[in-house]
């Protein structure tokens, strides 16, 4: 089986990370903004930050066959520092339409406050003046206010449902989302968020559609092979094959690909790998053999 892992935070991951991804069947990954672990303090960081996110993690991921979009935003937890938060959404327009961009996200609520709230309403107001689809971060503590609330907002400020992609789902959560149009995803994330014993639980209530499962493995404890490895226990748990290629692959293709900045065609094709490509003089490699396919001929 191929897998799709829609929510995974790759600049935190090493090559072993792709590696293993590629070997165990990820053949595609979204990586969007977030917070990295500590507080960003000036609007520079923002922006070569973004441009890592568009331009070294894409190739990166490239090197293994597996192919890197990613989402821009300010994410809620630094959304509280007004004064940068202005300037970060300055930046916005300047990295939101390059290739490979397929949302804005991860966006939302962590605290759920009145900052939070003005940049969420900012971003979503971006995203549906050009027609983009948005990544929704739900926050760890009051989980299903704050879920709520993201849906209702993004009502108010006229987003489509099926432009929405809320994360970070539980048992709590799920039937809002699903009930309300929207796309319900799930952070396969050990001990905390979801785990996949309790993915199937959910698949098997309420069915494969609009619920996609991810891993958004980062530099916390995660892992990068949650979506493979949830996709075998629920085939071991009874749930079909073509369940579980819904929401380990399809759904999340059929959300994203809205952006219009996926080659589902392309995604399809056997990837040919050239690991003597260089980005900005630079390698994966740091001197070893490269890897280079052959053409696959049609």
């Amino acid at each position: 089986m191929r897998f799709f892992d829609p929510h995974i935070h790759m600049t935190s991951r090493t090559t072993d990370d792709l590696e293993a991804m590629a070997k165990a069947g990820v053949r595609a990954i979204i990586e969007p903004a977030f917070w990295v672990g500590q507080p960003r303090t000036q609007v520079g960081a923002f922006v070569d930050y973004f441009a890592s996110l568009v331009g070294w993690e894409r190739f990166r991921a490239s090197q293994f066959g597996i192919a890197h979009y990613t989402a821009i935003g300010l994410n809620s937890k630094e959304a509280n520092n007004e004064r940068l938060a202005a300037e970060v959404l300055e930046l916005i327009p300047r990295f939101a339409f390059k290739e490979g961009v397929v949302a804005i996200g991860e966006i939302g609520y962590d605290e759920i406050t009145a900052a939070e709230e003005k940049a969420y309403r900012w971003q979503l107001d971006f995203a549906r003046q050009n027609d983009m689809v948005v990544m929704v971060h739900s926050p760890h503590r009051d989980k299903k206010t704050g879920i709520r609330r993201s849906i209702d907002v993004a009502r108010e400020v006229g987003l489509p449902m099926t432009k929405l992609v809320i994360d970070h789902n539980n048992e709590e959560t799920v039937q809002d989302v699903l009930e309300a149009g929207a796309w319900a995803a799930f952070t396969i994330y050990p001990h905390t968020k979801m785990g996949s014993e309790r993915m199937v639980e959910i698949v098997k209530r309420y069915g494969p559609e609009r619920i996609i499962v991810d891993s958004s493995a980062d530099w916390g404890v995660s892992d990068p092979l949650s979506v493979p490895k949830t996709a075998k226990l629920m085939l071991e748990r009874g749930i079909s094959a073509a369940a579980v290629e819904k929401t380990t692959w399809q759904n999340a293709l059929d959300a994203y690909a809205q952006s219009g900045q996926i080659d589902v065609e392309a995604l399809l094709k056997t990837p040919v790998i050239d690991q003597s490509r260089l980005y900005n003089d630079n390698s994966v490699l740091r001197g070893q053999a490269p890897r280079v396919d052959a053409p696959v001929q049609n």
